[in-house]
């Protein structure tokens, strides 16, 4: 694996894309979305997380993230590994039409990677910015609230609940808490 996307100073501002394998398109389940929220919750509550701008797709999820700690790769790896295990355990356990032909897709991708499952592929994206550059700030942070509408889900960023839009554009909490760097 490369060394580009990868998160090299754990202090920094990083915007990040967290790929499904095969581009499965999990979150199309509410029960997996909210599992990926409690999960950046907890992060956010217990280990130093900061989210300024964050979107949960049909099998990805685009945010920026900084670490309080300085420790921005751990938590991410962390919160990674963490939500593969609970959607899986999801998936073996609850009620799921594609059960078998998911687990199935997922151990064939750990195989490859000597884990019994893998749900994330193993990068990032990771693009450091610079809060200080808002033009940049502002462009990342509006191609994350314009995926839904760009994807046809919704006609307005603030109506999609899984994504920090709705806080960016009425001032209202969401799901999970960001701090707001553009107005």
């Amino acid at each position: 694996m490369g060394d580009a996307y990868h998160i090299k100073e754990n202090d920094s501002t990083y915007f990040l894309t967290f790929q499904v394998v095969q581009w499965i398109d999990i979150f199309t389940r509410q029960r997996y979305r909210d599992i990926m929220v409690q999960s950046f919750n907890y992060c956010i509550q217990n280990k130093g997380l900061v989210v300024y701008a964050w979107v949960i797709m049909s099998n990805h999820i685009h945010c920026i993230l900084r670490s309080s700690t300085g420790k921005l790769a751990d938590t991410v790896r962390d919160l990674k590994a963490h939500t593969s295990k609970q959607i899986i355990k999801s998936i073996a356990e609850e009620t799921e039409s594609r059960r078998e032909w998911m687990l199935v897709q997922f151990k064939q991708s750990g195989l490859a990677k000597g884990q019994q499952y893998q749900v994330w592929t193993h990068e990032n994206h990771a693009i450091n910015i610079n809060p200080q550059q808002h033009k940049i700030l502002e462009t990342k942070i509006n191609y994350i609230h314009q995926n839904p509408v760009r994807s046809g889900i919704t006609a307005l960023p603030e109506e999609y609940l899984y994504s920090s839009a709705k806080q960016y554009y009425t001032g209202k909490q969401n799901l999970i808490p960001v701090e707001l760097v553009i107005s």
